[in-house]
């Protein structure tokens, strides 16, 4: 943990990143009390007005605040993030431990699994189970999360192939513990690092695709606000009100790039071999 501050510390980016981060989450968790407009309110007098001391970021086309929507956005955003990666850890998680761990036909199986998987381009594979399923944000976090699951599967394999054969499991294994404890309760823990920095640039990947979706029609349905939403709605209005496709635009650009920032300052945090630079 003092690694990871320390590193926080002198990566002055990685730090503003936090902290913004930490604020877009406290953002989505105050919606309700902080938003100056209902984000769904309709107002014919108010359509396509500029940015303004009554509306900051402007209105749309169906005279909506479009500051109420992109924090009420910040709250779908947040959520397809931690449950996405949520769901992909578990899955990469589970089949990278099993498949290192016991190796041989199992690691084979499991191993080519991966690959059948990986043969897919996720985005449409994404799409194409979009179209089959009710569209729905609950169901574009669990299809997120289940096309995204084989990079953390193969890093994990790779880190308990390295760390199945050394003393301290070997002691665990001759003092009788079973599999499932040497696995979750000695191996994993040595494993957390390239984890965790999975999960930090996974976050940011499963918030683009959503807003991707959302830019496609697909997951979030109108009225409910998100940033791909918003961006889809404004680029009929580009010319004539760039406010609505510039703010939600750059909320996805510094998120998205927080979260790399903050993946990559845990790396060099965690990573021996980046500890050895320092």
């Amino acid at each position: 943990m003092n690694e990871i501050i320390n590193a926080f510390k002198k990566n002055k980016l990685a730090l503003v990143s936090l902290i913004f981060i930490l604020s877009i989450i406290l953002t989505a968790i105050l919606a309700p009390y902080i938003t100056p407009y209902n984000p769904d309110k309709i107002d014919v007098n108010a359509i396509l007005l500029p940015p303004s001391f009554a509306h900051l970021l402007g209105t749309d086309q169906l005279g909506r605040d479009a500051l109420s929507r992109l924090i009420y956005g910040s709250r779908i955003s947040i959520e397809v993030g931690f449950i996405a990666v949520s769901i992909s850890l578990f899955v990469g998680v589970l089949i990278g431990a099993c498949a290192g761990y016991y190796a041989g036909i199992t690691d084979g199986i499991l191993m080519r699994f991966v690959d059948i998987m990986l043969t897919f381009p996720s985005f449409f594979l994404i799409l194409a189970i979009s179209a089959i399923l009710k569209p729905s944000i609950i169901n574009i976090m669990i299809i997120i999360g289940l096309t995204s699951w084989m990079g953390i599967a193969r890093i994990v394999r790779a880190e308990f192939i390295q760390n199945r054969e050394k003393d301290y499991v070997l002691a665990a294994r001759a003092a009788g513990a079973s599999d499932g404890y040497i696995m979750f309760f000695e191996i994993m823990p040595n494993t957390i690092t390239p984890i965790l920095v999975s999960a930090t640039l996974g976050i940011a990947m499963a918030i683009l695709t959503q807003a991707s979706l959302a830019f496609l029609g697909i997951g979030t349905m109108p009225p409910t606000p998100s940033w791909g939403g918003m961006l889809s709605g404004g680029k009929t209005y580009i010319m004539v009100a760039w406010w609505l496709t510039l703010f939600p635009g750059i909320a996805i650009l510094l998120t998205v790039l927080s979260f790399n920032l903050i993946g990559e300052a845990v790396r060099n945090a965690l990573d021996p071999r980046y500890l050895g630079e320092k």
